[in-house]
């Protein structure tokens, strides 16, 4: 008998190629993204002076990624994922283009504005699911965690360099902003033309209508234990965070804090999220899964209650940054296992409902902050906020569920949708 040949190890994601091109390309994009997302509420209120015209813009951008959420999911598994990334690319820098020649003739609009933001929107939403269910095809399955991580990183550096470059490039010259937007999605396209995805096969039985795909991909969410409760850990943490995000705020207003300091509060934030996602892949590695969702939930519960002793904002961002190192790792943890479970056929529907029930909670959490800081005293506000943290935090140390959570996928091949 022959010997069987030697299996070749994986790829690393330093010497992966089309991973490489993907991140970088992102990188790219997601630093204009955000440099024209704050670009926006300036541009209408120079041509309009309307803080509720500025609103109506920027709540189109929210608008449309929820509209989008659930269709573009089914999209992403029934079409060509990669022609799909690359229109998305494509749609941005022409629309960011249109506004660039509408400011510098003088002839940009509101109504404008709001369409360009739509496809900003719409764009956001259809790309996310795409590249989250590509992940598993450019890279083997023992990188994955730190590909999850490394794609959390980039977000929020992106979000963290646009944001803070944005407002610059807007006293530059109100259409540089678009115009780095513009040029950074061109480029980003060009870079996308050189990832090698495998070809997909047709899905199984043709394709249905729109609608009733989604709910198969719903239906399948739901059936499948594991994911349904991580599912339910990520939409409880946002709900609570950014509840008590908001009533932070209020209670540092309401203390005299300067807006200086609350600014940095803010952006200890994003600093501690960075953070968070370069050390994800060691922890998670000595963690595990269950051990890197029960921490965050600890880290929240444990560290809100200590912010109402706290008058500094300084101090309060330290406190912020603290809490944000954690989040990175159970995603990682969240996305992972998910990711792993389920067939390449629903992985965009996968990613779509996870970004619409996050958003979702996303939304409702400062809702809910606002009601609370209206009806209690701010310090009582955020005692309420962390007793629900603490009580999810002992849900989820209990739950039997999440103890199964592995960072492999031990049970065979994931089933199929029906």
């Amino acid at each position: 008998m022959t010997a069987a040949p030697p299996v070749s190890p994986p790829v690393p994601l330093s010497r992966n190629r089309d991973y490489r091109l993907l991140w970088g390309s992102q990188a790219l994009s997601e630093f204009g993204f955000h440099a024209a997302v704050i670009a926006f509420p300036l541009l209408v209120l120079a041509l309009t002076g309307s803080a509720a015209a500025s609103g109506l813009v920027m709540g189109t951008i929210a608008a449309a990624q929820m509209v989008v959420g659930l269709p573009a999911g089914v999209l992403v598994d029934r079409y060509d994922r990669k022609a799909i990334m690359l229109g998305c690319e494509a749609a941005q820098a022409v629309s960011a283009i249109s506004l660039v020649v509408a400011v510098w003739a003088g002839a940009a609009s509101v109504w404008h504005m709001v369409a360009v933001a739509a496809v900003f929107g719409a764009s956001a939403a259809l790309f996310e699911p795409a590249e989250n269910a590509s992940l598993p095809t450019l890279v083997a399955d023992d990188h994955l965690p730190t590909a999850v991580a490394m794609n959390t990183a980039r977000a929020s550096m992106g979000q963290l360099a646009g944001t803070a470059t944005g407002g610059f490039l807007f006293a530059v010259g109100r259409f540089v902003p678009f115009l780095v937007d513009a040029v950074t999605h061109t480029l980003s396209f060009v870079a996308l033309l050189f990832v090698r995805l495998p070809r997909r096969e047709r899905p199984p039985g043709g394709v249905g209508p729109l609608g009733r795909e989604a709910l198969a991909g719903l239906r399948w969410v739901w059936r499948e234990r594991r994911i349904r409760v991580t599912v339910a850990c990520a939409v409880v943490l946002n709900l609570f965070f950014s509840a008590f995000y908001l009533v932070v705020i209020v209670l540092a207003e309401s203390r005299g804090v300067p807006s200086g300091e609350v600014g940095v509060m803010a952006a200890m934030l994003g600093v501690g999220g960075v953070a968070g996602a370069l050390v994800a892949p060691v922890l998670y590695r000595r963690l595990g899964s269950y051990g890197a969702i029960v921490a965050v939930f600890w880290a929240l519960a444990v560290f809100a209650p200590v912010t109402v002793l706290v008058d500094s904002g300084y101090l309060i961002g330290v406190l912020f940054a603290l809490m944000a190192l954690f989040p990175p790792t159970a995603n990682t943890a969240i996305m992972t296992d998910q990711l792993l479970r389920t067939p390449d056929e629903l992985r965009g529907r996968l990613t779509s409902t996870l970004v619409l029930a996050c958003g979702a909670a996303g939304a409702a959490g400062p809702a809910l902050g606002g009601s609370l800081a209206q009806i209690v005293p701010g310090d009582r506000a955020i005692l309420l906020c962390a007793m629900g943290m603490a009580a999810a935090a002992v849900l989820a140390t209990a739950s039997p569920t999440l103890r199964t959570l592995s960072r492999r996928h031990e049970e065979g091949q994931p089933t199929k949708a029906h």
